[in-house]
């Protein structure tokens, strides 16, 4: 899917030759040095830095220029957006490849910049340079042009700054020579300065997603590879480098995503003189990306932001993606899912029986999950045979999702289309379609090999099946599952690696059922987080954050997928008690608060509980409904609270008007009573009217509990004194968190 540049004011301006250009937008700066005839390179990114003449942009190059040291090139090194080894950087190369093992370093060579923001555009033919000043609310897009006449190659690099102060770029090679070029991988790179002593990334498990990993920025190379054919759980959402200590609330922060949903690289370096680069880029299996005469490749998307805190920097990525073109459905619809409640026993009338109970505490879409297809009993067999199982469903699925609609919710249903089992009408047919590094098939996971969406009969058939499928049924929810990683991912015709080819398959696959069926929502679903980065999200509606739906274990995950992903496309659900993953038994609030703060739903057999128990659901989901057009818009925030036995986070309007919080007691805490929680992101000048939500006020039994008065009458408070003095956190026992509601009163 291509996206737009970003628009905003022209930045174009006569200018002399070699004057950098100062792109600003959302409270960023980029200033990049385009006089040629290398590469375009940084000479700033970060924190507005305001107008600046003429003058002032073009001192900043001789300002930023290494002197000569001992040992060092005569000629000063060179850090383009594309590092070159030409240019003395002897860090990770931009462009690897070669032609026959020549032409393996490159110098490309500037021919123009085009440079587009506010609907215009400017062209300059190299070294010409530009300069302007972007108003801070747009954002503008330069395209340069550059060629490799020795090793015939031809270079375009897009830089796009969003208006919300989000950097990307992506890079597309032409072969022109005689003779295949083999491309072993594309790294487009950011500087940040060195001050930025600390990094911060992910790594996690199945069900255990978003680990936080915290280092010093060493001297070297700390790269993230995942060559899993997926993203990964234990996939890093953004790479961080910030000054140390650095928190949501506090210390700058520049990070690097790579949007792509195959094999991928992320990495931090830091080389001996000081130099420290964020990068990005595919990673390509070995001879997977050949180009002959007249072929060319396009990188995925790089993103690269900065930030006052990692909620500053969040908020960068949560308004570039809520600004995509809208295609998901507003409000969010509460979801209902079958799997925890029935697995694969699929039969009508429990169905519709959950159903019913699903409708009647709220729910807005109900998904059929796995098993309900040909020969689908277990998860041995079936996968690849989308055709509905007549043994079990005589009547197709019409009877169950007619009652679905009649209840006024959505029908939904789970796939898994990238996937097969051995045991198979599909695989006994085509057993070519698999995909292998050639004739021995790769060891199973979950009973399971990979279909080869790269071969075009393959892809045709899942395209044919899907369509016809979301045809019938009309099908609004498409909950797309992919439960292993790609092992051997070859083609077995070719024997050739193919994991960019299933990767563009899919997006193509994802791209079609959309165009054909508008309105159409499709779940990235991955064995939970699996497949969470901004290459399927661009076309995915929700995220299925993780497997695990035990609330105490999602505050953490949600917590950090939050660092890439908008809350209202994590999908999260009120499960069972205990719960099905980690056996834990949690209060209904833990649960409902949890899956409050994302896309709610719920995966929970709820037929058997009594009027009281689905009253108090019912009565959690209302009041989700009631908060979820703030939840879904708001600015999410995080309170650096001086208790580690709280979690304290929220969501802000964008106009400060109303918030809402949640006190998220992890332990019980060393103080008693606790100390103060103070709440962030509010409007200083503006007072508020606080007060907990009645229903999440904790029922402690025989316990005698006198809370601060506040919580009993609530407080009119300027949001000054709120964020400084803060009010005193309730004593509350583990997992019993509180709502509290921020009304601005207008006086």
């Amino acid at each position: 899917m291509q996206f737009p540049p970003a628009t905003g004011p022209q930045t174009d301006s006569p200018s002399r030759a070699g004057t950098p250009l100062h792109l600003r937008a959302g409270g960023v700066s980029l200033v990049l040095d385009l006089a040629g005839p290398a590469l375009p390179r940084v000479l700033y990114w970060g924190r507005d830095l305001g107008e600046l003449g003429p003058e002032d942009l073009a001192a900043l190059e001789p300002a930023s220029r290494p002197g000569k040291t001992p040992n060092r090139p005569d000629e000063p090194f060179t850090l383009t957006l594309l590092p070159e080894n030409s240019h003395s950087w002897v860090g990770t190369p931009g462009l690897a490849g070669h032609r026959r093992g020549r032409d393996f370093s490159t110098r490309f060579q500037t021919q123009a910049v085009e440079q587009a923001g506010g609907g215009g555009s400017a062209r300059h033919a190299a070294p010409r340079g530009a300069q302007g000043e972007a108003g801070a609310g747009g954002g503008q897009a330069v395209v340069v042009r550059a060629v490799e006449p020795d090793a015939e190659l031809d270079l375009k690099l897009e830089v796009e700054l969003a208006g919300s102060g989000l950097i990307r770029m992506r890079g597309e090679l032409a072969n022109n020579g005689e003779g295949r070029y083999t491309l072993d991988g594309m790294t487009l790179a950011m500087p940040v300065p060195g001050q930025a002593g600390e990094l911060l990334d992910f790594g996690g498990h199945w069900a255990h997603e978003r680990e936080p990993q915290r280092h010093p920025f060493p001297q070297g190379t700390w790269a993230r590879e995942g060559r899993r054919g997926r993203t990964g759980h234990d996939a890093t959402p953004l790479l961080i480098a910030g000054e140390p200590g650095f928190g949501f609330r506090h210390g700058q922060v520049w990070a690097v995503h790579t949007a792509w949903s195959g094999n991928h690289r992320t990495l931090a370096e830091r080389l001996p003189g000081g130099e420290r680069i964020l990068a990005g880029g595919e990673l390509p299996l070995p001879g997977e990306i050949q180009l002959e005469q007249g072929q060319s490749y396009t990188s995925p998307w790089v993103y690269f932001g900065y930030g006052d805190g990692l909620d500053d920097l969040a908020a960068r990525f949560h308004r570039f993606i809520r600004g995509w073109p809208a295609r998901r459905r507003q409000p969010r619809p509460v979801t209902g899912n079958s799997w925890e409640a029935v697995y694969f026993n699929h039969q009508l009338e429990p169905l519709i029986a959950l159903a019913e109970a699903f409708a009647e505490v709220g729910v807005e879409r109900f998904v059929l999950d796995d098993g309900w297809f040909r020969h689908r009993r277990d998860d041995k067999a079936g996968l690849g045979d989308w055709h509905v199982d007549q043994a079990v469903w005589p009547d197709g699925l019409h009877p169950l999702a007619d009652r679905v609609r009649e209840l006024g919710m959505d029908f939904g249903l789970w796939v898994e289309p990238e996937m097969v089992n051995a045991d198979s009408d599909l695989a006994r047919a085509h057993p070519d379609w698999i995909m292998a590094a050639g004739r021995r098939l790769p060891p199973e996971s979950r009973h399971q090999q990979v279909l080869n969406l790269g071969n075009p009969a393959a892809l045709a058939h899942i395209k044919e099946r899907l369509d016809a499928l979301v045809d019938e049924y009309q099908v609004a929810f498409l909950k797309w599952d992919h439960n292993r990683d790609l092992v051997e991912p070859g083609d077995q015709a070719t024997g050739k690696a193919g994991v960019h080819a299933q990767t563009e398959a899919v997006y193509q696959l994802w791209d079609y059922l959309k165009e054909r069926h508008p309105g159409l929502e499709i779940e990235t679903c991955a064995s939970g987080g699996g497949r969470v980065d901004l290459g399927i999200l661009s076309r995915a509606d929700r995220v299925w954050t993780s497997d695990c739906t035990d609330a105490r274990e999602r505050q953490a995950i949600q917590r950090h997928t939050g660092l890439l992903v908008p809350p209202e496309f994590l999908g999260a659900h009120i499960s069972a008690d205990p719960n099905h993953q980690t056996g834990r038994s949690l209060p209904l609030a833990m649960r409902a608060v949890t899956a409050m703060f994302g896309d709610l739903g719920i995966e929970w057999d709820i037929r058997a509980l009594d009027a009281p128990a689905r009253q108090e659901l019912a009565a959690w989901v209302a009041v989700y409904k009631q908060w979820r057009g703030l939840l879904h818009a708001a600015d999410a925030v995080h309170a650096d609270h001086p208790d580690p036995a709280f979690w304290v986070h929220g969501r802000v309007a964008p106009d400060k008007s109303r918030a809402l919080f949640a006190i998220v007691p992890r332990s019980t805490s060393a103080e008693q009573p606790p100390g103060q929680f103070r709440p962030v992101g509010l409007d200083p000048a503006r007072r508020y009217r606080v007060e907990p939500l009645a229903i999440s006020r904790p029922v402690l039994g025989w316990q005698t509990w006198d809370a601060s008065p506040w919580w009993e009458d609530g407080i009119v408070q300027v949001g000054r004194v709120l964020m400084e003095r803060g009010l005193r956190t309730p004593d509350l026992p583990p997992d019993t968190p509180v709502l509290i509601s921020f009304t601005g009163t207008g006086g």
